[in-house]
């Protein structure tokens, strides 16, 4: 699972990437054939995309215009490579530091000063969320993110 948790699915569609610009939004609905739904919260925004292959991403954008987080859930792992951008050798090497002690189907969980990620899930339910803890806007916890 972790090799699969690591690459995603190479078809997989583009997503706006962790720690990047918000402009991608719309070039990821495009990409996924989805709609989008935006939600207007008081320190950032929430845009949902509902892909015709029925996996959900939400991507939390704040002010500034930058992807604090992320998160998903449908019947296919997304691509991490792409949600996580330069975060993504990151959580690589932490997932696979814990490869060894990870037995079974259990949820993918690396907690780093910089990068949270949580992943898990079996073939058609799969979900996760991924955030930078630095870059949660002022007031956001991190129970917000869902």
């Amino acid at each position: 699972m972790i090799a699969a948790a690591a690459v995603g699915l190479m078809a997989a569609p583009a997503w706006a990437a962790l720690g990047g610009s918000a402009a991608t939004v719309q070039a990821d609905r495009a990409h996924m054939q989805g709609t989008l739904r935006t939600v207007a919260m008081q320190s950032y925004a929430v845009h949902e995309i509902q892909g015709s292959s029925g996996t959900v991403v939400r991507e939390y954008v704040s002010s500034a215009g930058i992807v604090f987080a992320i998160t998903w859930h449908g019947p296919w792992p997304p691509d991490m490579q792409q949600l996580l951008g330069s975060y993504f050798e990151q959580y690589v090497q932490a997932a696979n530091a814990q490869g060894a002690s990870r037995l079974g189907r259990r949820p993918l969980l690396i907690e780093q000063p910089g990068l949270v990620v949580q992943f898990g899930g079996h073939p058609r339910s799969f979900a996760g969320r991924a955030y930078l803890p630095p870059m949660l806007p002022e007031g956001v916890r991190a129970e917000d993110i869902q």
